[in-house]
């Protein structure tokens, strides 16, 4: 069941431009959630980061990440109209650098969820080449 840019922002508190998200493949909620980032040229970051190399922020592929574990959580039913906090990222690791062309493959699974507390591994592929893991720690507000 795969959802839109229109399902995703009756989701999602984010909207352009930082909503980092394009499309979700699949969802279970509470558990998987992932979803595709599409990476163009004239997305603003590009324009100071870098002109000349432009090269995709790796904190907002760790955003994109949460932001898809995000999906995976507000879409439950009792979380419905919340907000999504960080609440803070361990080992995160960048193996390959993103740049305009790329698609990203975003992946999250939801470790552990209580009430308004959880955490999540992402995982952010171009290809079959992993560029970035991270565990998550999120907060509903």
């Amino acid at each position: 069941m795969e959802m839109d840019i229109r399902e995703i922002m009756k989701v999602l508190p984010h909207r352009p431009p930082f909503l980092l998200i394009d499309r979700i493949l699949s969802c279970v909620p509470g558990e998987k959630v992932v979803a595709l980032k599409n990476v163009t040229y004239n997305e603003e970051f590009f324009r100071g980061h870098y002109p000349e190399y432009p090269v995709m922020p790796g904190v907002l592929i760790v955003e994109a990440l949460a932001q898809t574990g995000g999906y995976g959580i507000l879409c439950m039913p009792e979380n419905k109209d919340k907000t999504p906090f960080f609440g803070g990222m361990n080992n995160v690791k960048f193996r390959k650098q993103v740049v305009p062309g790329d698609t990203l493959r975003l992946e999250v699974t939801i470790e552990k969820l209580k009430r308004s507390f959880g955490k999540g591994k992402g995982m952010a592929y171009v290809g079959e080449d992993l560029v970035c893991e991270a565990e998550l720690t999120f907060m509903l507000g």
